[in-house]
């Protein structure tokens, strides 16, 4: 394939994602596999879509063989530990994102994503750390401050619960107020 062929696919496939014509993007993008089967490009759209699609299999097939060229790319990392958290392989997803934290520290969203696979393999106090980081770098986002307040609960540390309700209540509300529903815990605003 020419290099404008290979253009002319890559536009092809943005209008066709544009129009939510996703399949077709895929058969687009396997078009651009076919003819330059080491291009990262057409690789990790085709994982993306497929993962949108709910094709986790298939995009973790892709993103498996991306890793095998750029293994030292902290967000391909990351997007193979999220679709194996889809999978349900909780190990599996945790050495993912765990990877995607030592190649790049400061990827919050692989901090969350290690603190909910975590959560799920039932090892709260690393999960608790790894919220923590999520939390530090993304201080103004409410999703790791309402799962960290979930695992102090489940740690039985209601105290360090109501520190982060009373935190949220000053920058997200609605937050703060449901945790207080589903945690029990009332938490007057600070004066």
């Amino acid at each position: 394939m020419k290099r404008i062929e290979y253009l002319l696919c890559r536009l092809r496939a943005i209008v066709l994602l544009l129009f939510n014509r996703r399949e077709q993007a895929v058969a687009v993008f396997t078009q651009m596999i076919a003819a330059q089967p080491h291009a990262i490009y057409p690789m990790a759209s085709r994982a993306h879509v497929y993962a949108q699609l709910g094709l986790y299999e298939q995009a973790l097939a892709d993103y498996e063989a991306l890793l095998g060229r750029t293994e030292q790319d902290a967000s391909q990392w990351f997007n193979k530990g999220f679709v194996l958290e889809q999978l349900e392989r909780y190990p599996l997803a945790a050495q993912a994102f765990e990877q995607a934290t030592r190649l790049d520290p400061k990827l919050d969203r692989a901090w969350y994503g290690l603190g909910l696979v975590l959560i799920r393999l039932g090892r709260l106090d690393e999960a608790m750390a790894a919220l923590k980081r999520n939390t530090e770098l993304q201080p103004m986002s409410p999703y790791g401050w309402y799962q960290l307040a979930r695992v102090q609960v489940d740690r039985k540390q209601p105290d360090e619960a109501v520190k982060i309700i009373r935190h949220l209540k000053g920058f997200e509300p609605k937050v703060a107020a449901q945790l207080e529903r589903e945690t029990g815990l009332i938490v007057p605003a600070a004066s």
